[in-house]
């Protein structure tokens, strides 16, 4: 979408509402602005982490970088268990705990 919005006296701008409900942008919700040149983009804030494109590539973004060893636990583990569930060996997980009111 293409449009051109006019700055109020206090420098502020009124997103269109198609765009608001495109991007499931509700009051309250955070952007992020990046501005370069002549060039202005934002983006919605999601909680800090999330998805974002970075060099056309889609990156998890946790704040700081997970140690690699972190990871490659964690794919053990999958691993394993997958391997367990094949033979029919899958441990049986402890059942989740029901959250009180």
């Amino acid at each position: 979408m293409t449009t051109t919005l006019t700055l109020d006296k206090a420098g502020r701008v009124v997103l269109p509402k198609p765009v608001r409900d495109e991007m499931q942008l509700r009051a309250g919700d955070s952007l992020e602005l990046e501005s370069s040149e002549d060039r202005i983009v934002l983006r919605p804030r999601r909680g800090g982490v999330g998805l974002h494109q970075k060099q056309g590539i889609w990156v998890f973004g946790v704040g700081e970088p997970i140690p690699a060893g972190a990871t490659d636990e964690t794919l053990r583990q999958i691993r394993r268990e997958r391997e367990l569930s094949f033979m029919g060996n899958l441990p049986a997980r402890r059942p989740r705990r029901k959250k009180s009111r």
